[in-house]
């Protein structure tokens, strides 16, 4: 336990040391994308790519790569153009662009089908990349999805503390941009700042482009319907939280509710990661949904 009574958050190295893993980059596009690999999985198991929310990169998921590797699954996760180690974006990105880089990276990876586990920016590339390549999908998870149009101040809130986290990247400043995302800053652990510090002062990054869909007009020619619910084409676990910005818990439900083959999952007591902040929850729903999925009908 930790001096404020929380049970102690591992460092993404404590999570992953003993985990059969490789660091590399390849070729996905033309950027240089940094890709995480978790390979001790047997042979024939299925993939879990994992996709990042806006300015996010891999570290985000420290709290989940254990329990999808031990449930016997291959584990990737990967950082956007623009995100984290990627080769920076020299325009501002809209999804079509996300949707381009995924296709190149499971191509470059050789993996002809996967499940998408997608939080924030994610879940809104899962929802518009499933029903233009459901082929390419066994399932998605969409942790907390953006997207949707919402009102224009808590969109002001998010843009001027990025913006200052990005031309100040002091330690406060980066804790204050996790915080409009993580409800409990307790759970901000320094590892998660320090490692968004070095990337936000990294040469050639520009949230000016990672953050374009933030943009009201861009937002609005790529934002996500009650149309992209309802079209989605593969089975679909929905995770929403009970301080979650964008949606109240009846909003979540209801989100649920246009997809063909949903299942819905609320995490309390957090916000817009619901998987860092509900981990335990999150991994054991997760998982289940996966094996319920990964080697049946919808899964060969």
């Amino acid at each position: 336990m930790n001096p404020t009574g929380e049970a102690h958050l591992a460092t993404f190295w404590e999570e992953i040391a003993d985990l059969e893993h490789t660091l590399r980059y390849v070729d996905a596009g033309g950027y240089r994308t940094r890709v995480l690999e978790f390979t001790g999985a047997g042979p024939g198991a299925q993939t879990v790519v994992l996709a990042n929310g806006t300015s996010g990169h891999v570290e985000a998921w420290t709290r989940n790569v254990r329990a999808f590797a031990e449930a016997g699954f291959r584990v990737v996760g990967y950082d956007y153009p623009g995100h984290g180690y990627t080769s920076p974006a020299d325009h501002p990105l809209e999804i079509r662009d996300y949707e381009e880089h995924l296709l190149a990276l499971l191509d470059a990876l050789e993996l002809e089908r996967v499940h998408l586990a997608g939080e924030s920016l994610g879940g809104w590339l899962a929802l518009k990349f499933a029903p233009k390549h459901p082929e390419r999908l066994h399932t998605v998870i969409l942790s907390a999805p953006g997207g949707r149009v919402i009102d224009g101040p808590r969109l002001d809130k998010t843009q001027s503390v990025s913006a200052q986290a990005v031309s100040e990247p002091t330690f406060d400043n980066v804790k204050k941009r996790l915080q409009v995302v993580i409800h409990d800053p307790a759970k901000i652990t320094d590892e998660l700042v320090r490692v968004r510090q070095a990337i936000y002062a990294r040469d050639g990054f520009s949230m000016a482009n990672v953050t374009a869909l933030r943009e009201p007009d861009v937002r609005w020619r790529n934002r996500v319907t009650d149309e992209d619910f309802a079209a989605m084409p593969v089975p679909a676990l929905l995770v929403w939280t009970d301080h979650e910005p964008s949606g109240d818990e009846a909003e979540g439900e209801r989100l649920c509710g246009l997809l063909p083959d949903g299942e819905y999952l609320l995490i309390r007591d957090a916000a817009h990661w619901p998987q860092w902040e509900g981990a335990a929850e999150f991994n054991a729903a997760a998982v289940a949904f996966l094996e319920k999925h990964a080697y049946g009908k919808d899964g060969r």
